[in-house]
């Protein structure tokens, strides 16, 4: 496993790579690993010749310097994962190698409602500092295959877009892959090891409510599962529901009636302490 810490180095290796018709499978992360990346990892060994993890703490995408500060970060620890894996190579770039310049961080992207609701309502500009740095890591390493988790479910539909539409030159093929979960169902995270004991046995309650809601959502209208859900969840005192919504799947169209036709995705933002935690589940 080789480590490269600028894009030029890595950009040479790449370029050896292909003229040996190498497929490039690209993993970005933001560090603090755990079986969910892993489990990219071996997604994108299964499809390409070559894996290539990135980790950068992406200082554009977080609207609250606390939760920037906060951010785990063990980049040791995370090499050391990484060797046991099917990882060929790790890019670790620094903040000035994927910012040179002021402006090189205020790019603006037109993605629509895509980032109207949800994570962009709550959290703003964090979309255009993910698509800005996705577009700068994307044009570095220029993979045949991106692979993403499907806990950040409005990420992907983002980042499917970011590459569809403003990036079609570079022909990448972005992948969703599952949620990978704890023994309790709780989605990993790498905020998960932020949380205290107290609040770590809270948690389960998140995905516990979404899966009983998949399972008896036709019972109720929209409205009313919606308000159920915001109950349960506010009923643990350590939780408090920052939204619930229910949408279509790749429009993100907001579902105000069920309909069997659509892929329906019942998506929640929970704030448990100082930490942010997301979740979602596929009602059909």
């Amino acid at each position: 496993m080789k480590i490269f810490r600028t894009g030029m180095e890595l950009q040479t290796h790449i370029k050896e790579l292909k003229g040996k018709k190498q497929k490039i499978g690209f993993v970005p992360t933001m560090g603090a690993l755990h079986n969910g990346h892993l489990s990219l990892v071996a997604e994108a060994a299964k499809e390409n010749n070559v894996v290539i993890v990135s980790i950068f703490v992406n200082p554009t995408q977080f609207n609250k310097a606390n939760d920037l500060k906060n951010y785990p970060r063990n980049e040791a620890a995370d090499i050391e994962t990484l060797k046991n894996t099917a990882c060929n190579l790790v890019y670790i770039p620094t903040a000035e190698e994927i910012y040179p310049n002021k402006e090189s961080k205020k790019k603006k992207y037109e993605f629509g409602r895509i980032v109207e609701i949800m994570e962009g309502e709550q959290r703003p500009g964090h979309f255009d500092g993910e698509a800005t740095v996705v577009s700068r890591l994307f044009n570095i390493v220029k993979p045949n295959n991106a692979y993403f988790g499907q806990k950040d479910f409005q990420q992907f539909i983002l980042i499917k877009t970011l590459a569809n539409k403003f990036l079609a030159s570079l022909k990448i093929n972005v992948v969703r892959c599952p949620i990978i979960r704890e023994k309790d169902g709780l989605a990993m995270s790498s905020r998960n090891v932020r949380l205290e004991e107290s609040q770590r046995k809270s948690v389960s309650l998140i995905s516990k409510t979404l899966f009983e809601a998949k399972n008896n959502y036709q019972n109720y209208s929209v409205i009313e599962l919606k308000e159920k859900i915001k109950t349960l969840i506010n009923t643990d005192k350590q939780l408090k529901l920052e939204y619930i919504e229910i949408v279509s799947d790749p429009e993100l169209n907001k579902i105000t009636e069920w309909d069997k036709e659509q892929k329906m995705v019942a998506c929640i933002a929970v704030q448990v302490g100082n930490v942010r935690l997301i979740d979602n589940v596929y009602f059909n």
